[in-house]
């Protein structure tokens, strides 16, 4: 070797450092993952929450699907008085007694379509509810009950109810 500092033969490779280990993680890591953690138990418990409030409707469904699998065979008046019973105990559910209780006829219809966005309970097909239910008009027969079921499955789907609920299923 010589002594000259400048010299080639005086080169040495670099020394590298270690590599950073993945474990433990750093501060960031942790915060970031108890954030990801809460927001999932957050949604978990909203998701369980709406299950629970929605009850009512996936018992209403199946009620209506009784009802539904029993046109023609059944009493077209009776049908029709059982789907309007069934639409009212649905609504009594999911919003409060004091909106729902007192309400008739066009009113009826007209909330209905209102809290579902649709128009088939006052100009539809269903405004026959009513006077089907009472007998006061069976014209139509199991047609009229099966459009009057579409417009019930309709409105049972995808009415909003109310955040703070109404007075449960079996009012």
């Amino acid at each position: 070797m010589s002594d000259d500092p400048a010299s080639l033969s005086n080169l040495r490779d670099l020394a590298l450092p270690d590599p950073v280990p993945w474990w433990p993680p750093a501060p960031g890591w942790w915060i970031l993952a108890a954030g990801i953690l809460l927001a999932g138990l957050l949604l978990a418990v909203h998701a369980f929450a709406r299950y629970r409030a929605n009850a009512y409707r996936r018992e209403a469904l199946r009620a209506l699907d009784t009802l539904e699998g029993d046109i023609g065979k059944a009493d077209t008046a009776l049908l029709a008085q059982r789907m309007a019973s069934l639409l009212k105990r649905a609504a009594l559910a999911a919003y409060p007694r004091s909106e729902v209780a007192s309400l008739n006829g066009a009113l009826w219809l007209s909330f209905l379509d209102r809290t579902a966005g649709t128009d088939r309970f006052t100009t539809g097909a269903a405004r026959r509810l009513p006077d089907i239910a009472y007998g006061t008009g069976a014209e139509g027969g199991t047609d009229a009950l099966r459009e009057i079921a579409a417009a019930a499955r309709l409105w049972l789907r995808t009415h909003r109810a109310p955040a703070s609920g109404g007075s449960g299923w079996l009012c």
